[in-house]
């Protein structure tokens, strides 16, 4: 009779287990959904991912991941690997999409549709924020964005249009190209490629468009101008290895710092991603910087 059972009895274990799994792979797929906002008679969408210890009665920092030109939110998520980050120190994380087929952000200066329509992305991020505070229990101190290229130059401009809401930015492989007047300091954490041609790391006039080109703000020209508007009071930190440049401005206003990781021979990507040609773990970095870096 013994040996009868023990056959039964690992079928039931192994039925249990892979219940076990399925179940896992399930919530971790709801974890991630899309949704849509209405912004001034548009629809508008992004993904959500809730981290899978989520607690309705703790407040969570909101991180925003901003595409790049012709990406998607679902390229960011993955790329960035921002959502698994949120699962281990427990933060929101949203992918809002730009406009068109080929989606775009309108930063300023670029790119697309969105730029040639004017499209006002920025009173769609604060939509989109506001509604996420009435859904969920974000923290108001502890909001941030990051993008990618076309998506970290949204983030500077948000940076500069809605820093009464947003802690800090990260933006990676962007550049800073629109007049700049923020009601309130803001932490600015730079990723920039010394070898990106896309967006070059000392600035210059690029092409974007058939025919068309425009002038991109050297990366030092930008952390400079975030070190004065935060009324950085000392001179920068410097550290050099073979694979990344540091300037960070510890000591500025608020509680704020400005930093700079110069990717050396860095290209047009996420740095640390497959493909990237180094190391340097930008998401894991930028968490760190959000995490010590809320409002005041």
């Amino acid at each position: 009779m013994r040996d009868r059972r023990r056959p039964i009895a690992a079928f039931c274990l192994a039925g249990v287990l892979l219940a076990a799994l399925l179940m896992v792979a399930a919530n971790r797929a709801m974890a991630t959904k899309s949704a849509s906002i209405a912004v001034s008679g548009s629809t508008r969408t992004y993904l959500l991912h809730v981290p899978s210890n989520y607690d309705p009665q703790r407040k969570l920092p909101l991180v925003l991941v901003l595409h790049g030109a012709t990406q998607s939110p679902e390229s960011a998520e993955r790329m960035s690997g921002m959502s698994e980050l949120a699962d281990r120190e427990n933060f929101l994380v949203a992918c809002p999409r730009g406009t068109g087929r080929l989606p775009t952000w309108n930063s300023g200066n670029c790119c697309g549709l969105a730029m040639r329509e004017q499209v006002d992305d920025v009173a769609f991020i604060r939509a989109l924020i506001e509604k996420l505070e009435r859904d969920y229990p974000v923290d108001s101190r502890r909001i941030y964005v990051t993008g990618i290229s076309n998506g970290a130059m949204m983030s500077f401009r948000l940076a500069c249009e809605l820093s009464d809401k947003i802690a800090a930015i990260a933006p990676v492989e962007g550049a800073q190209n629109l007049e700049c007047r923020p009601s309130n300091h803001v932490s600015v954490l730079v990723f920039h490629g010394t070898a990106d041609r896309l967006v070059p790391f000392n600035g210059g006039s690029t092409p974007f468009q058939l025919g068309e080109h425009r002038t991109d703000t050297p990366v030092m020209d930008t952390v400079t101008f975030w070190a004065n508007q935060d009324g950085c009071a000392s001179a920068p930190q410097r550290e050099e290895t073979s694979e990344v440049h540091t300037t960070i401005y510890p000591d500025c206003g608020g509680g704020t710092s400005v930093a700079l990781y110069a990717i050396q021979g860095g290209r047009h990507m996420w740095p640390g991603a497959r493909g990237s040609g180094n190391d340097v773990r930008a998401t894991d970095i930028m968490w760190t910087f959000f995490e010590q870096h809320p409002k005041p």
